[in-house]
């Protein structure tokens, strides 16, 4: 047995070391987290839908800091990292937010509660606007004079520059799609005279520099605060800048502003414009004669191209091709068409590949067979250019179709099979003849489709020039109401002065006289528990009951000491306010411990720390309920005291008995115990209508009959709302 009571010792041991060690470590962590810095939390509350700011948000650090937000929804509050924000409010559900390392804050809500009329207008036009909008962006590709139509649409419904500046930007992105960079310059300017954004300088730089405004694009993107922008917007911003110097031949330039772009790209991992700017810094390179640093970029866009998707791997291996032609590096650029020629299938069968695009098989087979042919292997030329030819025509691209075959005929003079050549040349006149009646063609389609472009813009021109028209006509008629305004206007605001100061003139003397009369009734216990409290004291006393006596007049004076010191406050804790309670129903039942039991019940969903209730609020209900009721009951009776969750943001309090009830009790009381009883209940009225008054219908108080027997008894509920 010794043995067993040893090892049994040692388990103990650890097993209560090891509790210790958890626990130090606990009290460690929880030292550190409240050793921890305070500091300035910054946020807002707006609603997600709309983004209003929401005012008076109760904003609280749990078991810490607490404040409300303004009338912009803005708040500051002092707190810890790790700590919990928790964050209420009347038409939302709580929200619980963990502070970070982030001083700033936004919270997003969706109201649970329906907004009033103008809101709801308000919220129907700002949804209108955005699906005109959203109209644009779905039109944009397909049909431009819908496009169009739609901003106009827009502008309409538009209440604020903030929503003009978005009609105006999505029309000059509309405008960029379609190649009118002009008409796109114009809109993005308009844009930002409504509101001043980045987004919009960015697309106006970048606008200038198609239209070939370059100084205009250089001083557009310089002009940008940089620490203004995101990330991914400061990239953009230096391959603009590249894109532009490289347009004016400014090659070194160029190459500075893309490496400073691969450099933002980079540390902050945005991956298409690394492809992107690895690929222009190798072009810029090109340009400029550095071959050996130009390769060294492109094979770095080539394989970190590879990792994006099919289809950007195949452009760029196209841009790398091109780049070996120019080198004359024919075989490599031979590979790498054959490679992209394989590829581009599967392309296609996820994605529709237009004539104008680099990938489609016709030009990859022309420039395969003009690489061959460059390279005077003229029977490998001669099959890719005849598939050239012959994809050109399926997919109806004569500009194709015309290089492939004079670049054909080239190659059977070359080969010295000038009949093969004579043949294959008139057929590109043919081509060409073709070609030409379609140009012409097109020219005037593009004529008709500048007009109708030009003619949209104007209306919508138009209907910004009426609204300022009718904004000028409505200034000049105001200008000549003002004189007659104005005089209206100091006149009444001498009145409106006069009457505030009246006004809080007579709310301080409210105020003064509600604070008075609450001072008076909170100073009035009621008589008759002092009065039969004493007498109890003094029945134990001549029974020679000194003990019990001592115990009751202590478990008194505690209480008396308690109302004492809460007789200056308006409300105190409810937790303090049950202690009270049960100390004060305590005190009854000890008098009448034959006549009732009593509990005081608690939900386990009622935040008690998050309420507040007036002093001795509750008391002369349960005393009326034990003096006028369970004290004449025949049988031993019970009372309740029971604290319950009605909503979020109030609870409330049942004092119930199951005594005689108010009728009976009435008809067995003197005529002097019911002027004492209506003084008593008149004293509480006054109390919770002053307090109503004061604080915005905080309580509430309902008398009914308890039950349906001989002993109605009496139910007092008491709501209580949060502050």
């Amino acid at each position: 047995m010794k043995p067993f009571f040893s090892y049994l010792i040692l388990v103990l041991l650890c097993f209560s070391f090891g509790n210790l060690k958890a626990q130090n470590t606990r009290d460690q962590e929880a030292v550190q987290r409240e050793s921890a810095p305070y500091f300035t939390i910054r946020g807002s509350v707006r609603e997600s839908d709309t983004y209003k700011p929401i005012s008076k948000v109760n904003i609280e650090v749990n078991g810490g800091a607490y404040t409300r937000t303004d009338i912009d929804g803005s708040f500051i509050i002092q707190a810890r990292e790790g700590d919990e924000l928790v964050i209420r409010h009347k038409d939302f559900e709580t929200v619980y937010y963990t502070i970070g390392k982030d001083h700033r804050v936004t919270v997003e809500v969706e109201p649970a509660d329906d907004t009033k009329q103008l809101d709801t207008n308000f919220k129907t036009d700002i949804k209108t606007f955005n699906a005109l909008i959203d109209s644009v962006a779905k039109y944009k590709k397909q049909n431009v004079e819908k496009s169009i139509a739609f901003v106009g649409d827009a502008l309409k419904q538009s209440s604020s520059q903030k929503q003009n500046a978005e009609a105006y930007l999505v029309l000059a992105e509309v405008y960029m799609f379609w190649k009118q960079y002009d008409l796109a310059v114009t809109n993005y300017r308009v844009s930002l005279q409504n509101v001043a954004s980045n987004h919009a300088k960015l697309g106006l730089g970048k606008a200038y520099e198609k239209n070939k405004n370059y100084q205009e694009s250089l001083d557009t993107y310089n002009a940008i605060s940089k620490p203004e922008l995101s990330n991914y917007q400061l990239v953009v911003l230096f391959e603009g800048l590249g894109d532009t110097y490289f347009s004016i031949k400014n090659y070194d330039a160029a190459v500075e502003a893309f490496k400073k772009g691969l450099e933002v790209a980079n540390k902050h991992l945005i991956k298409p414009k690394i492809v992107d700017l690895n690929s222009k810094i190798a072009q810029a390179y090109n340009a400029k004669g550095s071959n050996d640093k130009a390769e060294y970029f492109f094979v770095n866009s080539l394989n970190l191209a590879e990792k994006e998707t099919k289809k950007r791997a195949l452009e760029e291996k196209v841009t790398v091709a091109d780049f070996q032609n120019t080198n004359q590096n024919y075989s490599e650029e031979i590979q790498l068409r054959k490679e992209i020629v394989e590829d581009v299938q599967d392309v296609e069968r996820d994605s529709i590949i237009e004539n104008e695009s680099a990938l489609t098989l016709q030009k990859q087979n022309y420039k395969i067979g003009n690489a061959y042919f460059l390279q005077k292997d003229y029977d490998s030329a001669i099959p890719y250019l005849e598939k050239s030819i012959e994809e050109a025509d399926a997919k109806s691209d004569l500009i194709v179709k015309k290089d492939a075959t004079k670049k054909l005929s080239d190659v059977y003079v070359d080969a010295g099979n000038f009949e093969k050549a004579k043949e294959t040349f008139e057929s590109y006149k043919n081509v060409v003849d073709e070609l030409y009646i379609r140009r012409e063609q097109e020219l005037s389609q593009a004529d008709r489709f500048r007009r109708n472009i030009i003619e949209q813009q104007n209306r919508i021109t138009s209907l910004e020039s009426d609204r300022a028209l009718t904004t000028s006509l409505a200034s000049e008629r105001n200008k000549n109401q003002q004189l007659i305004i104005y005089s209206l206007i100091t006149g009444l605001i001498l009145l409106l002065i006069t009457a505030f100061f009246m006004f809080k003139y007579i709310k301080q003397q409210r105020l003064a006289n509600n604070l008075l009369a609450l001072k008076s009734l909170r100073s009035q216990m009621n008589p008759h528990f002092i009065f039969n409290a004493l007498n109890s004291v003094n029945s134990f006393i001549a029974s020679n009951d000194e003990r019990t006596a001592n115990k009751y007049l202590s478990d008194f004076s505690h209480l008396m000491r308690a109302v004492l010191e809460n007789s200056e406050e308006d409300f105190i804790p409810l937790q303090k306010e049950i202690e009270l309670l049960d100390l004060y129903t305590k005190l009854e039942h000890f008098r009448f411990q034959d006549k009732f039991d009593y509990e005081i019940i608690v939900k386990d969903d009622v935040a008690v720390g998050e309420y507040q209730i007036p002093p001795m609020l509750l008391q002369p209900y349960i005393e009326n309920a034990v003096w006028h009721g369970l004290r004449y009951k025949t049988e031993k009776g019970l009372l309740k005291i029971t604290i319950a969750k009605k909503s979020d943001h109030e609870i409330t309090i049942t004092v119930a008995d199951d005594g005689i009830g108010r009728a009976r009790s009435k008809d067995l009381k003197t005529e002097n115990q019911q002027k004492q009883k209506s003084k008593g209940m008149g004293n509480i009225k006054k109390r919770v209508a002053i307090l109503n008054d004061m604080y915005k219908d905080k309580v509430d108080v309902f008398i009914d009959d308890f039950q349906d027997a001989e002993d109605v008894g009496t139910k007092v509920v008491v709501t209580l709302k949060k502050d």
